[in-house]
């Protein structure tokens, strides 16, 4: 499904109507196949984009059943093991199963779907999202009027439930039916405000005073909404609406390369066995009193280390942080550090070196920083902007955001931005995309130079670092 709404993001999410089987493993593979179907339906597959690149990108469109086996929603099937969702999906007539055994696609091509936005319904009042039941019982709640191809929760800019849904109907009748039922449709006893798509793209248009071309507008971004459109994308001329994504990468890590590596949510992680141990490359200041000042650190060690920021570890409320260079500090540069840096947010610290366990854990929580930020960083210079989040198709897959090195949530400031940990390379083997990360957004981790990309195994691919477009980027804070 389209990511956003004009209103707010939303989670698409379809509705099992499936028949009762004779026993209760039989409903459940049946369950975890109509899952899957959802997966590859029209209603989903061209507007999920993690699911429209692993579609797109084997020219045979086969893609890996451990991948779709690690969603999310599918999570619940996972103990009763491989073999027992191969079962289910061989007996799929929407779907197919090669010969191996280890993947599965679509037996026709995707069509893009007509009068969805007629067959659509608005329904609000629905309470709070307190638990991760409530989809599940959204889409049984509209099930009880006729099949659905998607039950989706409209959520706010901070990703807050509006209590309002869009459901799609597989069938025009079954929105008459829903919009006319008799007594009408509740929700723990309360009664709903419903409505057709249509009547509330209307109802929002005149709220808003719209007229013209806004009004237009308006109304197409309600019925298409604002998130990935791969037939859109088609037509607009852009054949690349599945941009490669890199599976593996490598990371120059003070003074080290590491393999990074997608996990199943699509997001990069380093072994912490592969993180070397650098003796010498973290200092912990004390004295803050409860706030830390980026600046005071940042711009005086920066301007003594060759134009390379450090990175900073702090939390607010605490009167203590770490901050990690791109090298093992010699004694004289220990002192510099010392000389360069005496105050905090004001207030007067004193510098000391950590304990070598307290360091070892630290240098690994960087390089998960910088790893969680490589392949947005490879998948943006490559044009696709990489997996960071998204809707989560049916039931999510992960939800949130690639971690960042900037400030965390809940008043938490957590590491800063890391020059001397930057993805180097790319590992997939497919993959020629070179470039530098976009212009615009805040980097989780700063490469001190730009990005260069190849094939793993190969001489080193040419470098783009100290660039003069790089150059003009070195503004992130």
């Amino acid at each position: 499904m389209a990511d956003t709404t004009p209103a707010a993001p939303v989670d698409a999410m379809p509705v099992d109507n499936t028949a009762s089987t004779s026993t209760a493993v039989d409903a459940q593979q049946e369950k975890a196949k109509k899952q899957v179907e959802f997966y590859f339906a029209d209603s989903n597959l061209p507007y999920d984009k993690f699911m429209w690149t692993l579609y797109s990108k084997d020219p045979e469109h086969w893609v890996p059943i451990s991948t779709i086996a690690s969603f999310k929603r599918m999570r619940d099937f996972s103990s009763r093991g491989a073999e027992w969702l191969l079962q289910a999906l061989r007996t799929s007539t929407f779907l197919e199963v090669n010969e191996v055994g280890d993947k599965v696609r679509r037996t026709t091509e995707p069509k893009e779907p007509k009068d969805a936005f007629d067959r659509s319904v608005y329904a609000k009042g629905f309470g709070e999202d307190e638990d991760d039941t409530l989809q599940a019982r959204l889409e049984e709640f509209f099930s009880k009027y006729g099949a659905t191809n998607s039950v989706r929760m409209r959520r706010d800019e901070h990703k807050k439930f509006k209590a309002s849904v869009f459901a799609e109907f597989a069938e025009f009748e079954t929105v008459e039916k829903f919009l006319k039922a008799d007594p009408k449709p509740t929700w723990e006893g309360k009664e709903l405000l419903i409505m057709s798509k249509e009547d509330y793209c209307e109802m929002k248009i005149k709220e808003k005073g719209l007229t013209g071309k806004a009004a237009v507008h308006r109304k197409e971004v309600i019925s298409k909404g604002r998130g990935f459109d791969a037939f859109r994308e088609m037509k607009s001329g852009n054949s690349e609406s599945a941009p490669k994504q890199h599976r593996e990468a490598i990371l120059e890590y003070i003074g080290n390369r590491i393999t990074i590596r997608r996990d199943s949510d699509g997001n990069g992680t380093v072994e912490a066995s592969d993180v070397p141990f650098v003796k010498g490359a973290t200092l912990r200041f004390d004295g803050c009193k409860g706030d830390c000042t980026w600046s005071d650190i940042k711009d005086p060690l920066k301007e003594k280390f060759d134009g390379r920021p450090p990175y900073i570890k702090y939390s607010r409320g605490d009167d203590f942080g770490l901050v990690g260079f791109h090298k093992a500090l010699t004694e004289e540069e220990v002192n510099t550090v010392k000389e360069a840096v005496k105050t905090v947010n004001s207030n007067p610290v004193t510098w000391s070196v950590p304990s070598e366990d307290v360091e070892k854990d630290f240098q690994i929580e960087r390089a998960q920083v910088a790893a969680r930020s490589a392949f947005i960083q490879l998948d943006k210079a490559s044009g696709g902007g990489g997996r960071t989040g998204g809707r989560g198709g049916r039931g999510g897959r992960g939800g949130g955001r690639g971690g960042r090195g900037g400030r965390g949530r809940g008043g938490n400031r957590g590491g800063h931005r890391d020059r001397d940990s930057r993805p180097a390379a790319s590992g997939d083997a497919t993959s020629d995309a070179t470039g530098e990360t976009g212009d615009k957004r805040k980097r989780g981790v700063e490469p001190d130079g730009g990005l260069y990309a190849g094939t793993r195994g190969v001489n080193a691919p040419p470098s783009l670092e100290r660039s003069e477009s790089a150059s003009k980027k070195a503004k992130t804070d």
